[in-house]
């Protein structure tokens, strides 16, 4: 029980748990979390609106029944509750810049979090998630194939951290996200997203570890149906690309990141996908993804909804 308090006892939360809600212990990044919430984006991923500002609303839920050690077999059996509402803000500007339309965006979660250990202690927290800003560059190659290219900064503004909790509200460290996405859309055929994440995270001052570098990807894939629907498959593929470290000399943390080779995460994520976008603009789009291939992480299915409107 103790070597399962100390995996869990960094559990944290931040936009994305989702941002990233997944839960964890102390593997595959500290926690077991990441700084996006993994699958929350759909289709028009990689599209950024004429100028203007507009407001999305994501709504999740994600529900975690193991943890998953560095094999992928079941290392406890938990009880995962995360729900989160996070709303969004986007200006696009009038500015061009390298012949993309420069814009920028801030989001901020609000989280509902709840972990239960099979025949132990419990806890759940609500409360402000991490905050995520940046600037955005939107290119637009013809009428059907867009990009945008943009630098996320995710701050830890997340409530009050305590690393002898199960769980906290944020990770409590910086986080550095470089983002290339993509979309082709076609109203009445293929429509395909992928938006690509790597992240470099900073050292928790509070418990002196540093989660390892992280390459991951939100995709879907639909067929527009010529009537403002979309519907298709979506979901997520993440991968730690370097190992979890501990600066501290004798770091309990760092003997299990030693033993499990550098606690690198991974997992894999598809469901149905769907959305319709309506003749005045707004656009409201749903999916289920289930997770699988999972490894030093917390193993479940999340439940997105996303709102877009202009202001």
């Amino acid at each position: 029980m103790h070597q399962i308090s100390l995996r869990l006892r960094a559990l944290a939360l931040t936009s994305s748990l989702l941002l990233s809600g997944h839960a964890s212990w102390v593997q595959a990044s500290e926690g077991g979390v990441s700084s996006w919430p993994m699958g929350i984006e759909l289709y028009g991923m990689g599209i950024l609106p004429p100028p203007g500002t507009y407001a999305q609303v994501f709504v999740g839920n994600y529900l975690a029944d193991s943890l998953r050690d560095n094999g992928g077999h079941q290392a406890a059996a938990i009880d995962l509750r995360v729900t989160s509402v996070v709303p969004r803000l986007v200006w696009v500007t009038e500015q061009q810049v390298l012949g993309g339309n420069l814009g920028f965006h801030a989001l901020l979660p609000l989280n509902d979090m709840r972990l239960n250990l099979k025949n132990g202690p419990h806890e759940q927290k609500r409360g402000i998630g991490d905050a995520h800003l940046g600037p955005v560059l939107g290119f637009h190659h013809s009428d059907k194939f867009h990009s945008a290219l943009g630098v996320d900064f995710v701050l830890p503004t997340g409530g009050e951290y305590d690393k002898h909790d199960l769980i906290n509200l944020g990770n409590n460290y910086y986080t550095v996200q470089a983002v290339y996405a993509m979309t082709y859309t076609d109203p009445a055929g293929l429509n395909a997203d992928v938006r690509l994440m790597h992240d470099y995270n900073f050292e928790n001052r509070a418990t002196h570890y540093q989660s390892g570098r992280e390459l991951h990807a939100d995709y879907s894939l639909g067929w527009g149906l010529d009537n403002g629907w979309v519907i298709g498959v979506g979901g997520h593929a993440y991968q730690q690309i370097s190992d979890d470290q501990c600066s501290v000399a004798n770091c309990a943390a760092a003997a299990l990141v030693q033993a499990r080779d550098g606690n690198r995460g991974r997992s894999f994520a598809i469901g149905p996908a769907l959305q319709y976008t309506s003749r005045n603009g707004w656009s409201l789009s749903a999916k289920w993804q289930d997770e699988s291939g999972v490894r030093n992480r917390a193993e479940g299915q999340a439940y997105w909804l996303k709102f877009t409107t202009a202001l």
